[in-house]
Parts: structure tokens; sequence; C-alpha cells
């Protein structure tokens, strides 16, 4: 089977994705799903998803909590059994290739999962023998490792005392150990502050540029911009996909920001207009999300906002967040 999605390469410099004309072949895909689902009782969590995610890419899944984001990755992990549908880990049928798949995956949880009372070289040392690796080259990778995301002077370290940054890169530390060739982080930097953030980013393109799949869930929009593909989920249905620049090309509305005195009361009466997906107010302007289908939104816009000034502007991640999802989506 043949897809139609470009091939995903990196540009060198941005970490950004360069398009390539060339079709994929169903091998070149680390993950694909068809019509993937979970049922708990009679709440649906995660509605008929199909993902198509190429080799080496970092792939996000950007939504609140309870869309679907954990239990998708719980199913996509085999940790979770699906009630419906098709997937393909790596070229392997889940549910039934769970043991195969669990050396050639790894798995960092929202929440800090290693032991608080080993130090971090233990923790590091624990990991490797669960994953069979051979004495030596355990020293060896964990020494590697402890270098490479800056532990080297908490090595003996208790991890329970350290802090939210360095927790984290522990546990990215013992989710790579076994250089696994997918990996799969849920929410990561949920507990850690902006410049943590920034740099786990940078070990993530790092991981992404030496040929490892990245597929993380987030609910950060600076972060979804980051990844070079991304699907928006709502209550367990993917509402979009695509790139980021795709996702912000493609939406299915027009931004415009009003200045002028008295936003609050102009954005009670906008957002009161079928016309208008969202209204909000961003310092001294208010950015509002008019659908495209108007034959000429700024006219529209401007008779209903008097004498103030109108400014057309390029979408953000955040308003396709917005058109997309809620009960006045676009599609």
């Amino acid at each position: 089977m043949m897809s139609e999605q470009n091939t995903v390469t990196h540009n060198k410099a941005t970490g950004k994705p360069v398009p390539d004309t060339a079709p994929l072949a169903e091998s070149d895909y680390a993950i694909l799903t068809r019509g993937m689902s979970k049922v708990f009782g009679d709440k649906p969590a995660v509605s008929d998803l199909n993902l198509s995610i190429p080799k080496g890419s970092i792939y996000g899944f950007l939504g609140p909590n309870g869309c679907g984001k954990s239990t998708s990755i719980r199913m996509l992990t085999g940790l979770l059994r699906p009630s419906a549908g098709e997937i393909t880990v790596l070229g392997e049928t889940l549910p039934g290739s769970e043991e195969h798949l669990r050396r050639r995956i790894g798995y960092m949880t929202q929440k800090f999962s290693l032991y608080d009372n080993l130090t971090v070289k233990e923790n590091l040392h624990f990991v490797s023998q669960i994953f069979g690796l051979k004495r030596k080259a355990a020293k060896e990778r964990i020494d590697q490792l402890l270098t490479v995301y800056d532990l080297t002077g908490q090595h003996k370290q208790m991890a329970g005392s350290m802090s939210g940054g360095q927790k984290q890169r522990l546990a990215l530390a013992a989710a790579t150990l076994h250089k696994p060739e997918l990996l799969f982080l849920d929410e990561p930097t949920s507990a850690v502050d902006p410049e943590n953030r920034r740099e786990f980013w940078e070990r993530l393109f790092d991981l992404s540029n030496a040929g490892t799949t990245i597929l993380v869930s987030t609910h950060y929009m600076d972060e979804a911009e980051r990844c070079h593909g991304l699907a928006i989920l709502e209550n367990g249905i993917k509402r979009a996909d695509g790139s980021p620049e795709q996702l912000m090309d493609n939406m299915g509305a027009v931004v415009i920001e009003v200045s002028g005195n008295d936003l609050r009361n102009l954005k009670n009466h906008l957002t009161e207009k079928e016309e208008v997906i969202s209204a909000a107010q961003i310092g001294t302007r208010l950015r509002v999300l008019v659908r495209q289908e108007l034959s000429d939104p700024e006219h529209w816009l401007s008779q209903q906002v008097g004498q103030r000034q109108l400014n057309r502007v390029h979408p953000s991640l955040e308003d396709v967040f917005v058109s997309c999802t809620g009960g006045r989506h676009v599609g």
C-alpha cells in the first residue's frame, strides 16, 4: 500500500520539515492506525483515529486534558487494548506484538516514574537491567547519557531530591537508554519552567536528527509548533491533522485584529454573531476569528465595529485550535 503523504526530511538549521515529492511506502511509517478506538463502559475515549506518522519525525498530539492523548499513547505502546481498529507500530501489528516491540520503543510518562530513593546512576543501572544490557555496554551507555543530559554532577544524588528539570532529563535518559527506534512522551514538560522546556526540545531534535521517531503529547501551543506533524484532538476525535504550517495556512477562518476603545463590550457583541468563531483580547487589541465563507470578512467586521481600526493578520496555531474545537468549530 502506498500513501499520498509526502516524505518528511528536516532542515538541519531550523529543524523544520522539508517536503519531498516522493510518496511514502507503508514501511516508511513508524505508526499507522485505521479506525483506532477505545470505549470505557459506554463512554468513548478515542473515536476512529487514523494516523500516519513517518519515521524520523516528531509528531504531536495537541489537546486539553481528557481529549484522548494518553489513551491513544497507551494503545500505541501496547499497554491498552483497543476496542476497534487496526494498529501497526514499526511494522508490527497490535495487539499481538507487545513483547517484540518492548525493546524497540521508549515511553516517558507524564508523572516521574523512576525511584526517588535511588540515585541517578542507580536508576539508570536498574533500567539497563530491565532491557538486558550487558554490564560493559550498560556502563558505557550510562556514562554517555550522564554527559549528554548534563547529569554527571548529580550521578550520586537521590532522584527524589532533584529539581523538576533534572528529573525530566533523568527520565528522558532512562527512556532512551536502550536506543529505541520510537519514543513516546506523554506531556513530558508539564512540570518544568520555560527554559528547561526549551532545552528539552533541543534534545528531542537531536534524537530526531539521529533517526528516532517521537510522538509527544502536549497542551502547550509553542511546543506543538515545534512538531513536524500534528493532530488536534477533542473528546477523543481528531479535529485536524498536518504540519503546523499547513494547519495555519488552511484554517477555515480569517484572523482580524481590532484596535480601539471599549473592547470588552465589543467582544461580547461579536461572540453573539454566528459569523464569529471567537474573539479574544490581547493587550489593547481584540483578535477576532471570522468565518472564511463570508464573501468579504473584513467589510462585514467593519460594519460591526464602527470606526475602530482593523488589521488582518496571519493565523497562529492557537487560532487553528480555537477554529477546529468547541461548539463553533470549522469543518
